[in-house]
């Protein structure tokens, strides 16, 4: 089936994204000089549905040289880069992504991606497992088990998977230690911050930065938002985390009373109007909204729609609503994410880590399938610490072992 992008003359420049992401990219590499031999993917048909750009190219060359028969789409109609698409159906691989997709076109290249029937599904955020448990579950007996890139996703199972519905085994790679401590933290926290300066060019310190929700996504944008000298507000519904962001120095409130103070808000909650009417009515003028949960839901941009007497573009992929009382209220990137939809998502040296977990994962569920049952699972301990010591061997970094007779020692209990 003939792959499905915006134009196939923009793959030269792709090539060189995805080229510069390999070269800082040691862990796939290493990976693909193993898999190259062991083909440990041969005759296996694999859908892949992450936010398409380079690094994700790379994980999708990556499994083709292991010897599957890949198809590949996007999993946020902002997010897809043209040229990395064009790139990787010149190289032969099945494409079906553009840029700025209806919400039509982004569920037909879903639904020819799953075309192949695959055996193995990467998936972020859930939108093919959805598709395959509903109105493609024809394709159910094709489908051996697969592995899930992201908090919102790893939700989504659990709740099928305790309502008994899940028909298949799904690894919850986020869940890994090298996944939420590395990419949510330090990967998020720098992206999401690359997307807003790059996208407002306004500084940040001095301003009053409100993040809504403390997983390790919000711990890494506070962290980086503090370091640029904001001042920082977290909400929080936890009352676990939001002790800790206490102790972490931030002023901790309700969203109700943030929404007066906030210059820049930034939802990482993966719920629904977290930023809705209410807040809109007290916000100061020029205050700038932007979303790092996976869809976007979290700011209730239909509400704003609503309530604005006016809207004009500001800059791309900045959007301003001009309320009755003259305040302008702006969005960035419709409210989707914003690393992604208006930056170019995790640095490569932190999605290294992540889509090597995702390979080698996959590689699991293949040989470890018809024993998982159909439920969500950890990566297995052996793949997280694999992972961390190939990237501790690409920065030259040793670290020590414990002597047997230590080992004696912690084992004992008197």
């Amino acid at each position: 089936m003939k792959s499905v992008i915006r134009d196939i003359g923009l793959a030269k420049a792709g090539k060189q994204k995805i080229n510069w992401v390999r070269k800082n990219m040691p862990l796939l590499r290493s990976l693909e000089e193993e898999f190259s031999k062991t083909k440990p993917f041969e005759g296996v048909r694999m859908t892949v549905s992450v936010h398409l750009e380079a690094k994700t190219a790379y994980l999708a060359k990556l499994l083709a040289i292991g010897g599957g028969e890949v198809s590949v789409t996007g999993s946020n109609p902002l997010s897809t880069q043209d040229d990395v698409a064009a790139a990787l159906a010149q190289d032969g691989l099945n494409v079906y992504a553009w840029y700025g997709a209806t919400d039509e076109e982004y569920k037909e290249h879903l639904n020819l991606a799953l075309g192949y029937k695959p055996n193995i599904i990467i998936d972020d955020g859930g939108d093919l497992i959805n598709l395959l448990h509903t109105s493609r579950s024809e394709l159910l007996p094709h489908v051996m088990g697969g592995c899930e890139e992201t908090t919102t996703g790893v939700i989504r199972l659990k709740a099928m998977e305790r309502e008994g519905v899940l028909k298949f085994p799904m690894v919850a790679v986020n869940n890994a230690y090298c996944k939420y401590l590395f990419d949510n933290r330090y990967g998020t926290g720098q992206s999401v911050w690359d997307g807003i300066n790059r996208t407002t060019n306004l500084i940040v310190a001095g301003k009053s930065v409100v993040v809504i929700g403390y997983g390790w996504c919000g711990k890494g944008i506070a962290m980086r938002a503090k370091g640029f000298g904001a001042s920082v507000i977290v909400c929080e519904i936890d009352p676990i985390k939001a002790a800790e962001a206490v102790m972490d120095g931030y002023k901790v409130m309700p969203m109700e009373e943030a929404a007066e103070l906030g210059d820049i808000f930034i939802t990482v909650t993966g719920c629904i109007r977290v930023i809705h009417r209410d807040h809109f009515k007290v916000m100061r003028d020029g205050a700038i909204l932007c979303n790092a949960g996976h869809f976007d839901v979290e700011v209730s941009v239909n509400e704003l729609e609503e309530m604005a007497v006016s809207k004009e573009e500001q800059r791309k992929n900045i959007m301003g609503y001009k309320m009755e009382d003259g305040r302008w209220i702006n969005v960035l990137a419709e409210g989707r994410l914003v690393n992604l939809a208006a930056g170019d998502g995790h640095p490569a040296e932190i999605m290294d880590m992540s889509f090597a977990l995702q390979a080698l994962s996959a590689e699991y569920m293949l040989k470890n399938y018809k024993g998982l049952g159909n439920r969500v699972l950890d990566v297995p301990e052996e793949i997280d610490r694999r992972v961390a010591m190939m990237k501790l061997e690409s920065w030259g970094v040793k670290i020590d072992e414990l002597t047997e007779e230590q080992k004696k020692y912690l084992d004992s209990w008197c």
